[in-house]
């Protein structure tokens, strides 16, 4: 461009939207949202904008980029029963709000996750994060970019919503100890997973408190086949009892219980967590803390929308930790006598 010192004319918006190949709404966002566009595209725009001369003052405060109506949710296996409520809360909240969910399938990898935000953050008005794999950090980056709320974990900084995983393993420990069993096994869940150390810790401190023995077996996969593979192991600590990380490798246990000849729960005892629709079509029906996984899609999705009303992050306090509740089925009986003693 030509500058004559008659008196400098800055380059337009779409002059630099010509020069970078993109239209003159994605050079906007480059500089009032760059969370709306990728980083590569961004660094053209802003190289060519600086060989053109062009000022970004005005435009940054004259548009206002366009909602797309759309929220990401993004899950860390669509298989798991543990995300259908969530899914349907968050729906049904999105819905009547007038915006979509973007539904998004980790398969439990942390490298498919990222690759998730990296893709549709710049399509999407807000976010929710359930039972994230990624690190803490990373969140934090994605939270920078748009409305975030995540669920199923505590990240220091960021608006999160969880279930109160202390007082739920303290009821389930609190039933094996009335049924008479004196050591109890915890079966882990995967090593990245929030939950899994939060319960973890709980299930020791309940023992402690409650003069119960501990021990621990895994980490398994959050699956019935991981349930199935840990119960070749269970009972070799001598315990009697066994609390699972999720409903699912509690039922995986059931199986492998029953294929050793180990009668559920006149030898030995199973409980699960969450409550998921399985937990009662499984025979035994299975003993599990239940949470209110229906309510937690609901409360996270209305928090981002809150978020984008009033165009300002929640402080990290603003959630709340929701209740757990015990719920007793047919998986968990007395302690066989030798276990009592």
């Amino acid at each position: 461009m030509d500058n004559d010192g008659g008196g400098e004319r800055s380059a337009t918006i779409y002059q630099v939207a010509e020069a970078a190949g993109v239209s003159p709404s994605t050079v906007s966002r480059a500089f009032s949202r760059p969370g709306r566009v990728s980083d590569k595209t961004a660094a053209r725009i802003h190289q060519i904008a600086r060989e053109l001369g062009y000022r970004t003052d005005a435009v940054f405060r004259a548009e206002r980029p366009p909602r797309t109506q759309m929220i990401g949710l993004a899950i860390s296996d669509i298989t798991n029963p543990f995300y259908f409520n969530i899914i349907r809360g968050a729906e049904q909240v999105a819905n009547e709000a007038g915006f979509s969910i973007v539904l998004a399938d980790a398969q439990e990898s942390s490298d498919l996750e990222r690759a998730f935000f990296e893709r549709t953050l710049p399509a999407l008005d807000g976010l929710v994060i359930v039972t994230s794999r990624v690190s803490d950090t990373a969140l934090r980056g994605v939270a920078k970019k748009l409305p975030t709320v995540v669920l199923n974990r505590q990240v220091s900084g960021l608006p999160c919503l969880t279930s109160d995983n202390q007082r739920g393993m303290r009821r389930a420990l609190e039933h094996l100890g009335e049924l008479g069993h004196r050591k109890v096994a915890y079966l882990a869940g995967p090593e990245a997973s929030w939950v899994d150390g939060t319960r973890w810790r709980a299930f020791r401190e309940a023992c402690s408190e409650l003069e119960l023995d501990d021990c621990r077996y895994g980490p398994v996969a959050p699956t019935v086949r991981g349930g199935l593979v840990a119960a070749q192991q269970l009972g070799s600590h001598g315990e009697s009892a066994v609390v699972c990380y999720n409903d699912l490798t509690a039922i995986g246990v059931l199986r492998g219980l029953a294929h050793r000849g180990i009668e559920v729960p006149r030898d030995y005892s199973v409980m699960g967590f969450d409550n998921t629709f399985a937990s009662d079509l499984v025979s035994p029906a299975l003993t599990t803390v239940a949470a209110p996984l229906r309510q937690l899609g609901e409360s996270a999705t209305k928090a981002v929308l809150a978020m984008l009303r009033s165009q300002k992050p929640l402080p990290q306090d603003a959630l709340s930790t929701m209740p757990m509740k015990l719920v007793v089925r047919e998986s968990t009986g007395p302690a066989p006598r030798a276990a009592r003693r």
